[in-house]
């Protein structure tokens, strides 16, 4: 075999390789679009029977953080809000 032929062999191996990882990422991008899709139905549906989504997003952002770290948040919030009189 030459190196041509070698070198074409190869890359038709990297062609192939480089396919597969973009058609994973884009049936993941499908996915990702279809589970956004979900989302935002769920998030219809919670409206639709008088729940803040607006609030809905806070609680779920919340729910992702160390406890600690939002007790320290809201000790701070609170401390700024006297300060200006606010509380």
């Amino acid at each position: 075999m030459t190196d041509t032929a070698t070198n074409l062999d190869s890359y038709r191996v990297t062609a192939d390789e480089l396919r597969q990882f973009i058609e994973r990422i884009e049936r993941l991008d499908a996915e990702k679009k279809d589970l956004a899709e979900q989302q935002k139905e769920v998030m219809a549906e919670a409206k639709g029977r008088g729940y803040d989504t607006k609030v809905i997003r806070k609680v779920i952002a919340l729910r992702k953080r160390e406890p600690d770290d939002i007790a320290e948040e809201e000790a701070v919030l609170e401390m700024y809000k006297e300060a200006l009189g606010m509380s």
